[in-house]
């Protein structure tokens, strides 16, 4: 009965992901970290439970492939390139600091071998692509401002991983043409990446065209997944990064008309699949060696969070990004990657590190994965108490004045100037309505500016800021940004400046719906309720109904709490 074993393995990996998944949701802490903790028990180093290492890998990449392919369907071109400069020069200055204060920390602190810091050094600079995405698609924020920066960094780590394999065996002095290697393998990535995109252009639009007109919803979904594992095959052959491979054809698919589609029938199979990556980690780690070797882990787990804590903020903060943006980027960027392990595991083949030191690696690098959840959550925890204590402070001292060169009568506040405080814009500027946006993005403002919208570049949540929009002249304030504890901020600093201000919120969950209410906020919109309103309004037009009946339903529904709820998640 050996042809069970495997079925038997993956059935007990689901049933402990969701025991660890729902004890995580009762005690209100990310899913993803019951599924790392129940994988510490159920592996080899605890009960036992599992002991195919081989199944579980294989499940875990095909994990990681269908999380970064879905990653691509989700981020956009555009969303990339409005922190293109953050994602590429910050990527490349937090990968180069990171490994030099590294490579110090291994050489002086830990007492090893120049070959072994260096590989330490290498490691560190990676952070895990799989854990920060599913966290931020947890949370909600992959669109939000650090999230985005979180993502472009991630990218550029993943890409870099391609030059850290080929410099690995200088490092262990096994290679000795390696500008002709690193020329070979660059070579390399501008063919694969030609081939993607001429098939994004040319040939996958008429391959899904054909499959999609079949209307077989099997043969549609065996063909994204073949494209995706295929992809990321094709990378590996090309020696590039697997995940970068899926990535990237997950982009150029979301700009086909199949991309919504792909992303709806690919979604099952991917939360299935990252789930076992999640309890594989947790495999990973060995309780024995934790216990005998606590101290040299804290101080490694120590160097690690606090280096990439002071570079990733650092970085941020240089291009321009406000104190709370490169606070929660560094809180959601300071683990190891999971391509920390391959590097690790290079090592160990050339003789570059011993087998302690990998597992020091390793063990390290699970912990700092399975504090990443705690600290972002922490994070938002941390900042929403200290801006409330510097609220205080500055509620002691008077607020300076209006600058006059913006001081018109009836001027609209936008605060936020996404998507949705773009549209916003438009519309004053089509009704010839003074306006003036707030955006703690840079980009966005550069932006703006090439626009020629009345903008300031600040924190929406910081009174003098405010200030200097004109707030104590201005009637409405629109608060566009989808960060809650951003928007409690704003709203306090601006009931701060000019009580008699009409707030109009954007909001997203009852909980914070209710704390807005209380604030004295009268006007909120959430989109998903405005949307339902519209779909609803729809319907009926398509029903039949009258628009004097749809005139004298409409209201009914709108004050009907039990009928369209605000998401409680």
């Amino acid at each position: 009965m050996d042809y069970l074993d495997p079925i038997v393995s993956i059935a007990i990996l689901l049933a402990a992901a969701l025991v660890g998944g729902m004890i995580a949701h009762r005690l209100r802490q990310p899913v993803i970290l019951g599924y790392i903790v129940i994988g510490i028990f159920v592996g080899p180093h605890a009960l036992g439970l599992v002991d195919d290492p081989t199944l579980v890998e294989a499940a875990a990449t095909i994990g990681v492939a269908l999380l970064m392919f879905t990653l691509g369907l989700e981020v956009s071109i555009d969303q990339l390139r409005q922190v293109g400069k953050v994602g590429l020069w910050g990527g490349m200055a937090q990968i180069t600091v990171t490994f030099a204060l590294g490579t110090l920390a291994g050489f002086f602190l830990f007492d090893w071998l120049l070959p072994q810091a260096i590989l330490l050094g290498l490691a560190i600079s990676l952070s895990s692509t799989a854990v920060c995405f599913k966290v931020l698609m947890e949370r909600g924020e992959l669109s939000s401002v650090h999230g985005r920066i979180m993502i472009a960094i991630l990218i550029l780590q993943d890409i870099s991983v391609v030059l850290m394999m080929i410099i690995l065996p200088l490092i262990g002095g096994q290679s000795q043409n390696v500008l002709l290697t690193l020329a070979i393998a660059l070579g390399e990535a501008i063919l694969f990446i030609g081939i993607a995109v001429f098939s994004g252009f040319w040939l996958l639009p008429w391959l899904m065209g054909r499959i999609g007109g079949v209307r077989s919803r099997e043969l549609f979904l065996l063909t994204v997944l073949v494209l995706c594992l295929g992809t990321a095959l094709g990378t590996q052959i090309f020696g590039l990064s697997m995940v970068f491979g899926a990535f990237l054809i997950g982009m150029v698919i979301r700009e086909s008309r199949f991309a919504h589609q792909a992303l709806a029938e690919i979604t099952p199979l991917r939360d299935i699949f990252a789930t076992l990556f999640f309890v594989s980690l947790g495999m990973l780690l060995p309780p024995d060696f934790v216990l005998s070797n606590w101290q040299p882990i804290l101080l490694m787990v120590s160097v690690i969070i606090g280096v990439k804590l002071l570079v990733t903020f650092g970085v941020v903060r240089l291009f321009g990004y406000s104190n709370r943006i490169a606070f929660l980027a560094s809180a959601g960027l300071f683990q190891i990657g999971e391509f920390s392990f391959i590097l690790a595991q290079g090592g160990i083949s050339m003789g570059i590190i011993s087998e302690h030191s990998y597992s020091l690696i390793l063990t390290s690098a699970i912990i700092t994965m399975l504090l990443t959840p705690l600290s972002i959550s922490l994070a938002f925890r941390f900042y929403a108490r200290l801006a409330h204590i510097s609220r205080r402070k500055i509620g002691a001292s008077p607020i300076p004045p209006a600058s006059p060169s913006i001081e018109i009568p009836a001027r609209v506040v936008v605060a936020g100037y996404g998507r949705v405080g773009q549209n916003i814009a438009r519309g004053l500027h089509d009704a010839d309505i003074p306006y003036i946006v707030l955006d703690i993005d840079p980009e966005r403002i550069s932006e703006a500016r090439h626009g020629g919208i009345p903008r300031i570049y600040g924190d929406a949540s910081n009174p003098h800021v405010l200030s200097k929009a004109g707030l104590n002249n201005a009637r409405i304030l629109a608060i566009t940004f989808p960060d809650p504890i951003a928007v409690f901020s704003a709203v306090k600093a601006a009931q701060t400046i000019n009580p008699n201000l009409q707030i109009i919120a954007r909001v997203h969950r009852v909980k914070d719906a209710n704390i807005l209410a209380e604030m004295g906020v009268k006007e909120l919109v959430n989109p998903e309720y405005e949307a339902s309103l519209e779909f609803m309004e729809r319907i009926l037009v398509d029903s039949g109904w009258r628009k004097t009946a749809i005139r004298q339903t409409l209201p009914v529904l709108e004050r009907d709490e039990e009928f369209f709820e605000f998401d409680p998640d």
